[in-house]
């Protein structure tokens, strides 16, 4: 069967996320048939490079040969089985590592990163209210994503995904954001946002940031300093702290896990994504004992968090965790990535001979090029998206920006071509 004929097909049933179905009118909706590696294939035999780790979630590659043997033992032992009242083995054992490998006590499980972020506000606002405090407010960044569910939404900050919804949002406080990752810029935000905390602090249930890299929020990046610092004031004013290290976690800015770098530990920390390494819906919220235990009383109190999902801790998205953490123990995952990184760099800085190039940045294995500031309407992104199918990479743009972030088992052959189209493409807008 051609691309084509699954298209059509597709499109008389689904309904695609992000998107403008209308799109598809002249936007090809690419069928793939199977996946190895950093590629992707379809059903013509076009294979294209998955720059973007499909969303951000795959780390060693699709169809990882130990992942896939993991899930299929799962598969002979146990699907699922409801996690109130019930445990397995699995979820035991990732529960220990996660917290040995973090610093934390106490690890909530969900299904995926809107739900993790859900999770963490809803706990800290619980939090409050167990001390006797009704705290209904939330402060994040200006410029920040954390998901598409109304909590998540309303403690965003990109008007793209949050404006038609305004009416219905919970309450949420912008901070500043520095303007780049300068020690000067950097004190001035904290400046501002210590105003901010001053303000609002007794109405604030917490903070949520995502570390050194907002990746739906166009790749803006800021330093380990504005995290330490951010920090800082959650500690004086008695404010609750959230990382969302949901997309920056398991070694893409660089350390295992972006915090690390700030040398912070936060009340809470959201994972998804990698977790699993691309395979499966999973996510936790990773708290301290201190938090759990204003939760720790006789039923006949109602402090218990009730939050539940159908699929928590699933036993097969565990079993992907599980085996993705293995990996990370027997491989130098974070030191290679290094390496890689530095030579992504490398290859960057020829987009600084574009002129329609506005600035290169990078954190880790998160690479961004970000183009003028062409009118949205011009979809200049796209134009670089239908280019890089052409010549076999999947590029997928934030608005003006070209982002890099690939599976972390690509090797230089392909980095090459995946810049190389990049450039290309960029430049044919010229």
């Amino acid at each position: 069967m051609k691309n084509s004929q699954i298209m059509q097909k597709d499109l008389l049933y689904n309904w695609h996320p992000c998107t403008q179905m209308k799109d598809h009118e002249f936007l090809p909706l690419i069928p793939i048939k199977k996946a190895k590696g950093v590629y992707l294939e379809d059903f013509e035999g076009n294979r294209y490079i998955d720059a973007i780790s499909s969303w951000w979630v795959n780390l060693f590659g699709h169809s990882n040969e130990y992942i896939n043997s993991k899930i299929k033992e799962q598969l002979e032992i146990l699907e699922h089985v409801i996690f109130a009242g019930f445990t397995h083995e699995g979820a035991i054992k990732l529960g220990e590592r996660i917290c040995k490998l973090t610093g934390f006590d106490k690890v909530f499980y969900a299904d995926n990163g809107s739900s993790a972020v859900e999770v963490a506000i809803k706990m800290s606002f619980h939090y409050w209210k167990n001390k006797g405090k009704v705290r209904p407010y939330f402060f994040s960044l200006q410029n920040s994503y954390h998901g598409e569910t109304i909590g998540a939404l309303s403690v965003g900050d990109v008007g793209l995904y949050k404006d038609t919804y305004k009416e219905i949002l919970i309450k949420n406080i912008t901070i500043p954001i520095p303007k780049d990752k300068s020690e000067e810029e950097t004190n001035k935000a904290l400046k501002k946002a210590r105003e901010v905390f001053e303000k609002y602090h007794k109405e604030v249930s917490a903070l949520i940031i995502e570390p050194l890299v907002q990746c739906a929020g166009y790749m803006k990046m800021h330093s380990p300093l504005f995290v330490k610092g951010l920090k800082n004031l959650c500690e004086e004013f008695d404010v609750h702290l959230i990382a969302d290290e949901i997309a920056v976690g398991f070694g893409r800015t660089g350390t295992m896990f972006a915090c690390e770098q700030a040398n912070i530990k936060p009340d809470f920390m959201c994972l998804s994504k990698g977790l699993t390494g691309g395979y499966l819906p999973l996510s936790l919220v990773l708290t301290t004992d201190e938090i759990y235990m204003a939760f720790y009383c006789d039923y006949e109190e109602l402090k218990a968090f009730l939050h539940s999902h159908s699929y928590t801790a699933n036993p097969i998205a565990i079993a992907a965790a599980n085996a993705t953490l293995d990996i990370f123990e027997r491989e130098n995952v974070i030191e290679k990535n290094k390496e890689k990184s530095k030579y992504i760099w490398q290859k960057m800085q020829k987009f600084k001979e574009l002129k329609n190039v506005k600035e290169i940045r990078q954190t880790g294995m998160i690479s961004a090029v970000e183009m003028i500031d062409y009118p949205w309407q011009e979809r200049k992104g796209l134009r670089v998206y239908e280019f890089g199918l052409k010549y076999g990479v999947l590029l997928r743009p934030l608005g003006n920006v070209i982002y890099f972030m690939p599976p972390y088992v690509i090797n230089y052959q392909e980095i090459d071509k995946m810049i190389d189209v990049a450039y290309e493409g960029i430049k044919s807008l010229n």
